[in-house]
């Protein structure tokens, strides 16, 4: 089975994300091992500057970088990222048994975003949209789309 791996910064506060986020860690319980790993958001002013902002990302990269297991293939969501359909997100994945990466991470980053060498690290940038979106609802939304990835290699229903 799959390992899969959903490294945010920051933690879930409202009870609607946390109660949609365990619904869809329920649902891929059945076909992955998933973890998720919230990394503390560093703290910064009110207005910071481009140099507080920098060396936050850095901090919170340097926690990131932590958690990514050997072995990974790694997609670090991301404006600049490349868009996806839902049917190119299974492809994402490690085929089992033809790749030598036995995880799959996911990487959310906090208000800021991700520091520039997580991005770079990563094999893939993903983007969601061209819309920008709470990253609690990105962390919903991206569960929600690997469920569908599983759903769409059994040929289920539940992708029309």
């Amino acid at each position: 089975m799959l390992s899969v791996y959903l490294i945010c910064v920051g933690k879930l506060k409202e009870k609607f994300y946390k109660d949609a986020c365990a619904e869809y860690v329920k649902r891929l319980s059945a076909y992955c091992r998933l973890t998720v790993v919230e990394i503390p958001e560093v703290k910064l002013p009110q207005k910071p500057t481009l140099g507080e902002i920098t060396a936050a990302l850095a901090r919170e990269g340097e926690a990131i970088r932590a958690k990514i297991p050997p072995s990974s293939r790694v997609a670090a969501l991301c404006v600049e990222g490349r868009m996806r359909s839902s049917e190119e997100i299974p492809q994402m994945f490690p085929a089992p048994g033809r790749s030598p990466d036995k995880h799959m991470v996911f990487i959310i980053g906090g208000s800021y975003g991700l520091h520039p060498s997580i991005k770079a690290e990563a094999n893939t940038q993903l983007s969601m949209s061209p819309m920008t979106f709470p990253h609690h609802l990105a962390r919903v939304m991206l569960l929600e789309q690997i469920y569908r990835a599983f759903k769409i290699n059994e040929g289920s229903a539940y992708h029309k």
